[in-house]
């Protein structure tokens, strides 16, 4: 029972940091409400990062990411991809709205530009801004890139990385950091190959990293995946690619 007491307070008492420490910023698509959360150094002027979060909407790893961004100087906000009364409450219900924005690309990329806006909207410079995405996030960073929104890099973070072959390569300006598990069961040989083969007929500046003995969700620590050597050097490769092209 102490142990109880002692696990529920932890998790209060992480929850109310969260609360200080990100602010809600609501925004519309249309007649959609969209939920998002944004640093307490909003409002100054200083270098962006998105987060798009994993398939499940905001978590505590998206959370964590942010408030570890603000610590590093940067303003980062948490997009809403889902928007009110659609956050999946289980597995199957986000991989049914997830499917829909992937499949739906459009969508997706449009929430992305909307997110970026807010992000503007609330200090971050214009021409400083870069994306990171965690799952399903990391595959909207990837779709950032593609429609070659407005920001220097994205980082896409055990994303699903697949395209519809159907899709025509394009140009891509954007710099492109690929945190890849080396044992995640999503990403096949052909989309690996596939992917390299869009980034060098976009003429892209890409990067993949994989990451050895780590399945898909390596990075979040609830995760049975949970690889924490492998996490923290896959963060710090974050960092240090932010670095390189926001500051």
């Amino acid at each position: 029972m102490r142990r109880f007491i002692l696990l529920l307070s932890f998790f209060i008492t992480s929850e109310s940091l969260f609360c200080q420490n990100l602010k809600p910023v609501v925004y519309q698509d249309g007649s959609q409400k969209l939920n998002g959360l944004i640093t307490s150094n909003a409002g100054e002027k200083r270098s962006g990062v998105l987060i798009l979060p994993a398939w499940k909407g905001i978590d505590e790893e998206a959370k964590t990411a942010a408030i570890e961004l603000e610590k590093q100087g940067y303003i980062a906000f948490i997009a809403d991809i889902y928007g009110e009364g659609n956050i999946p409450k289980d597995n199957d219900s986000a991989s049914k709205i997830a499917g829909y924005y992937k499949n739906n690309y459009e969508a997706y990329q449009k929430r992305i530009s909307l997110a970026l806006e807010q992000l503007k909207k609330n200090g971050a410079q214009p021409h400083k801004i870069a994306v990171i995405g965690y799952c399903f996030g990391g595959t909207g960073a990837l779709e950032a890139a593609r429609v070659n929104l407005p920001v220097l890099g994205v980082v896409s973070i055990h994303g699903s990385i697949g395209k519809d072959q159907s899709r025509e390569n394009k140009a891509i300006s954007t710099k492109i950091l690929i945190e890849n598990p080396a044992d995640d069961k999503g990403v096949t040989p052909e989309n690996y190959n596939n992917l390299i083969k869009e980034m060098n007929d976009g003429n892209a500046d890409w990067q993949i990293i994989t990451y050895a003995h780590s399945k898909h969700t390596f990075t979040d620590p609830k995760s049975p995946d949970y690889n924490e050597i492998m996490a923290k050097r896959a963060w710090n490769h974050t960092l240090l690619f932010l670095q390189e092209i926001l500051k």
